[in-house]
């Protein structure tokens, strides 16, 4: 697969990453090479990795506890503190081994220590891969707020070698499939359409379907690297989904959701939040609505869950002078952002979806 050309930075799949990756190593004069994992990453696929390397240099290894729980500037804290007692310095390099929590979290200690270090992104799982390692977002969350600490800064390369998703329990595999349903009703009907029915994907051919989905991305983050305008399109599910998923991970009596089963449901309510406002047909939102149910677990709300989902809506970072603001999609394979939608339209995409 050809080489991926992203703002600054290479997107590189399989082989060619580590070609690059020790090219890289050689044409640098880093001091030594730290590899951010976590307790997961660090068991299955940092053994996996290893043997790719080739380099005098200096490695240590720097593990936290995996979740998302973890996931906080506390974390941080210990990454600093661990890099400074091990000699740390302007010309260490940082390779983020792992997923979505590893990236982002990596990429922004790697971005704030000795006011930024180089850092690699080398994304573990399907989510990673889609969506967290491409676009230079870097960060923490704040108490249960998805993403509220954080940076834009773009790594050296990412290098996305398909064989790690060996490692993966289905849940996982389908929390990284939400993003790629996204790419599609967002951009490209054609790619949405191959998801119709997954029992037809030839998933010999799954490594076509991931770099499909990071051109995607890639191409809309090109035109808007600082989410001035177009790039947010990209959240579409997620003004509703980081809502649900921050309710969920902050509340005893629920289970936590993982990120694409959030975003699932958030699309979902979206999407019919773009049918109320006859931006799509009620054919494609019930496509849609289906379609998203065939794969993803129906999450249970109580009448008593919608009123705080509500009030974290407030903290969504697209909204403006204390309006909030969704990325809707107007007909299949299309958006349209800065979208004002009142409460009542949000409650009754509520019921439906239970319905």
């Amino acid at each position: 697969m050809q080489t991926i050309k992203a703002n600054n930075y290479p997107i590189y799949f399989n082989e060619k990453g580590y070609e690059a990756l020790n090219k890289h190593l050689k044409e640098n004069r880093y001091s030594n090479l730290f590899i951010i994992v976590d307790t997961y990453t660090n068991e299955f696929c940092l053994p996996k990795f290893l043997p790719y390397l080739e380099t005098e240099l200096t490695i240590e290894i720097v593990e936290f506890e995996a979740g998302e729980h973890h996931k906080n500037i506390e974390t941080c804290v210990q990454i600093w503190n661990v890099l400074t007692e091990l000699g740390a310095d302007r010309k260490s390099l940082v390779l983020n081994l792992g997923g979505g929590v590893v990236t982002d979290l990596g990429g922004f200690v790697a971005s704030t220590f000795k006011r930024g270090v180089d850092f690699i992104h080398l994304p573990t799982t399907l989510l990673s891969m889609v969506d967290a390692s491409v676009g230079g977002k870097t960060g923490v969350d704040l108490g249960n707020l998805k993403n509220q600490i954080g940076v834009i800064n773009v790594p050296q390369m990412v290098l996305i070698d398909t064989q790690y998703l060996e490692t993966l329990p289905q849940n996982e595999m389908r929390s990284g499939l939400a993003e790629m349903l996204k790419h599609g009703l967002i951009y490209d009907a054609a790619y949405w359409e191959k998801f119709l029915d997954l029992k037809a994907i030839d998933f010999a051919d799954f490594d076509e379907l991931i770099y499909r989905s990071v051109e995607i991305k890639n191409e809309i983050v090109i035109q808007d690297p600082t989410e001035k305008n177009i790039r947010k399109a990209l959240n579409f599910g997620h003004t509703l989904g980081h809502a649900i998923e921050s309710y969920f991970l902050e509340n005893e009596n629920k289970k936590t959701l993982l990120h694409g089963e959030a975003i699932a449901v958030g699309m979902i309510l979206e999407s019919y939040i773009s049918l109320d406002k006859k931006l799509i047909s009620h054919k494609e939102y019930l496509q849609i609505k289906k379609a998203i149910k065939t794969i993803y677990d129906d999450v249970v709300f109580e009448e008593k869950d919608i009123k705080p989902i509500m009030e974290l809506l407030i903290h969504d970072k697209k909204n403006e002078y204390g309006n909030i603001k969704f990325a809707l999609i107007e007909g299949i394979g299309k958006i349209k952002i800065n979208q004002s939608v009142e409460n009542e339209l949000i409650l009754k995409a509520f019921q439906d979806y239970k319905s």
